[in-house]
């Protein structure tokens, strides 16, 4: 699908089962590697960064297959060889690979890992902590070389909580030989997602979904079967476009649990919301309102993931709002296009924007030019008056299994070309 055709102005009325989580399945078919035996990871959703893992994972060595929406990993045959194909340098979330290479195989080869254009993201901060556990590593043509002659266990303070280090150090440190205590690290629930998975393998862990992780290396590891939780970033991105085009859904087994400052800015924007055991009610207002102020930060804070689309809600919202951005430092790309719809954005300084609400978007052509921004852009095209044509669709199939279908079981007027 390179290209996606709206019809605005429909309200969203329906019930939509929410998928799998991007940013759960893909460290977890990372740490795969680490058994030497078969996994069954269920509710992986299909979209184009977990075929990559796929194929990564087949150049790795492994035997991977799909059954239904579950993979089998057999992971006994794994080489610590380079690993250079275009899946490395399109995906950021290939980075992972490295932590559970290193603790497999002792090295590993591998290009700098790519994904979407939102800003530098270093990764200093993997290589630092990795150090500390005994790893080397040296640049050579572009390539990251990677070597530990002996893993072990550290004490590693992560200055910011970074999801990726922090799954890097959780996926060499339970192969690694010795105490790994990590302070500072990440409290996105994807986190946590990866330490069940790695303690129904055999590892010990504690201080899951807390900043301080106590890993006891040196475990063998067993293969398992895990079910991967529902991808909170879309459930958000239904619900924000539910708000920004009216009507009343149901979100099927949207993790609620884990969206609470999500929770409380769409109730804050009008929403009335209805938790429950498998899922989220949501019933937008006649119009929508925006706080002042809207900031991202690590979690429990606002997602910066979701920040693309409360732009694009934002701008038809009534009064002003001061989005800030404290993650990334290039996402406000997606606003170029929105203002081809009609909205009224001007960027203040680097890191902000400033949103007036307009009455109407209108309908026409516009690029997403990154994952979540090209999301945005689908549910403006939803706001909008008249036929929007969505391309660069590829980004938007990293992160969405079948965002058109999905949108179509709630009325939407969309088809994807």
């Amino acid at each position: 699908m390179d290209s996606i055709r709206i019809q605005g102005g429909v309200e969203l009325q329906g019930k939509v089962r929410i998928q799998g989580s991007k940013n759960a399945c893909l460290p977890v078919l990372a740490a795969t590697l680490l058994t030497g035996e078969t996994s069954l990871i269920r509710n992986c959703p299909k979209i184009a960064d977990v075929y990559a893992m796929v194929s990564l994972l087949r150049e790795l060595g492994c035997s991977v297959t799909w059954q239904g929406n579950a993979l089998a990993v057999d992971a006994d045959s794994v080489r610590g060889e380079e690993i250079g194909s275009e899946a490395v340098t399109g995906m950021r979330s290939s980075l992972c690979l490295l932590g559970a290479l290193i603790g497999r195989c002792g090295q590993v080869v591998m290009e700098h890992p790519g994904g979407c254009v939102i800003g530098s993201r270093p990764i200093d901060l993997h290589l630092a902590a990795l150090q500390q556990m005994g790893v080397t590593f040296q640049e050579k043509e572009g390539k990251l070389l990677a070597n530990a002659d002996r893993l072990c266990g550290a004490s590693i303070h992560l200055p910011f909580p970074s999801v990726g280090a922090t799954e890097n150090v959780l996926l060499a440190a339970v192969l690694a030989q010795g105490d790994t205590c990590l302070t500072g690290a990440a409290l996105e629930p994807e986190i946590t997602a990866l330490c069940r998975y790695l303690k129904q393998c055999g590892a010990e862990i504690d201080g899951e979904g807390t900043s301080r992780l106590v890993v006891r290396g040196g475990r063998r590891l067993y293969g398992t079967e895990f079910v991967i939780p529902a991808d909170r970033i879309v459930a958000g991105t239904y619900l924000f476009a539910c708000i920004g085009t009216g009507g009343n859904v149901f979100l099927e087994q949207a993790p609620w649990e884990e969206m609470d400052a999500v929770l409380e800015l769409a109730r804050s924007m009008g929403a009335g919301l209805c938790t429950a055991e498998d899922g989220v009610y949501v019933q937008a207002p006649d119009r929508p309102s925006t706080p002042e102020r809207i900031f991202t930060a690590p979690h429990p804070g606002f997602p910066t993931d979701l920040q693309s689309v409360v732009l694009a809600v934002a701008a038809v919202s009534q009064g002003e709002t001061l989005i800030r951005e404290t993650i990334f430092e290039n996402r406000f790309r997606v606003a170029e296009e929105l203002r081809k719809m009609g909205a009224c954005v001007e960027e203040r300084g680097a890191d902000s924007v400033l949103v007036r609400g307009v009455e109407e978007l209108r309908g026409g052509p516009v690029e997403a030019k990154e994952l979540r921004g090209g999301a945005a852009l689908v549910a403006a095209g939803l706001m909008a008056r008249g036929e929007t044509t969505v391309t660069g669709c590829r980004y938007i199939n990293r992160g969405y299994e079948n965002i058109c279908r999905d949108l179509r079981e709630l009325g939407a007027r969309i088809t994807g070309a």
